[in-house]
């Protein structure tokens, strides 16, 4: 993704304040693995690993590598390992490379391939056969993504948080600076990522999406509770508002809007927000607000005894 790759792009901030994934969602997924009764842990493999953060969470692999086409998120990531301990560091590398072609892997070496918050980017026609090609037989692929944050306590206030986000008033929403059609893809839950075993049946022998969206999406099949949340200060949660990719396109496009005495854009929606909530009653500190974001989730098997 270009804004990721752009020289102004602050990726310590984004690693600072960008919300974690919770233990559910990869105990979930190494069960899933678990599974096959030819399921290996000496090798994983995160696509789109950003600065790291879902990387170093696959602790049961021996191996674990991840990959990126930002060289600068690479570095972010390499960095970031400082902070392990000598023999849990030894297992992670980062990598710069594109999902769509792993060059620096052989065939049938992965057990898991993960793309946390990057799948929507990819171009599926080259990915799919790319990870039929890097996993063994019986290894699993799992990706998600996360979609426009809510307040846990404070529903009333999603019209104001998809203005924000996803408005289309180019002057007061970032919605219209989004990168396309990834972003659609995101919001969508990935329902537009075309099933590896439709695109190619041979290769993968399963298939499935799941949604921990809770009510948020009643449209969704068969949504679980959210499972991503996170207890944040209101300072806290202003300095994620300025990592997303959106705000950053419109401050490029948008200078001026840094100067205003009210505050830019994103002080101005965190404003609004913290007032709303004090609007309502019984929901807790005003120093604090609990986020959540709906996550979908994509798990796939690669074919086993298929070459």
């Amino acid at each position: 993704m270009a804004t990721f790759a752009s020289v102004t792009f602050n990726t310590a901030r984004y690693a600072a304040v960008r919300p974690t994934y919770p233990k559910q969602l990869y105990e979930f997924i190494f069960d899933y693995h678990r599974r096959h009764p030819a399921a290996q842990l000496e090798t994983a493999v995160d696509l789109g690993c950003g600065t790291g953060q879902a990387t170093v969470d696959l602790t049961p692999f021996k191996h674990v590598i991840g990959v990126d086409p930002s060289m600068k998120m690479v570095e972010s990531a390499r960095a970031s390992l400082s902070t392990l301990g000598a023999v849990d560091r030894a297992k992670f590398r980062f990598e710069e490379s594109s999902a769509e072609n792993v060059a620096i892997l052989d065939d049938g070496t992965v057990d898991l391939i993960i793309a946390a918050q990057s799948g929507h980017w990819f171009g599926y026609d080259k990915v799919w056969p790319e990870v039929a090609r890097l996993l063994r037989p019986g290894g699993s692929v799992a990706l998600w993504c996360y979609s426009e944050m809510r307040l846990t306590n404070f529903p009333s206030l999603t019209p104001l948080i998809t203005d924000y986000f996803n408005g289309t008033d180019p002057r007061n929403s970032i919605g219209p600076y989004w990168e396309q059609p990834g972003r659609s893809i995101l919001e969508g839950h990935l329902l537009k990522v075309p099933s590896a075993t439709d695109v190619l049946p041979a290769k993968f022998s399963e298939f499935e999406r799941i949604f921990f969206t809770g009510d948020h999406f009643p449209e969704l099949p068969s949504p679980h509770p959210v499972i991503m949340r996170k207890q944040m200060s209101w300072d806290d949660f202003l300095a994620w508002l300025y990592t997303t990719s959106s705000l950053h396109t419109f401050h490029e496009r948008f200078p001026e809007d840094r100067e205003r005495s009210d505050g830019d854009i994103a002080v101005r929606f965190w404003k609004r927000l913290r007032q709303a909530t004090r609007s309502e009653p019984g929901n807790g500190s005003d120093e604090a607000i609990e986020v959540e974001w709906p996550l979908a989730l994509i798990l796939g098997r690669r074919a086993y005894g298929v070459e």
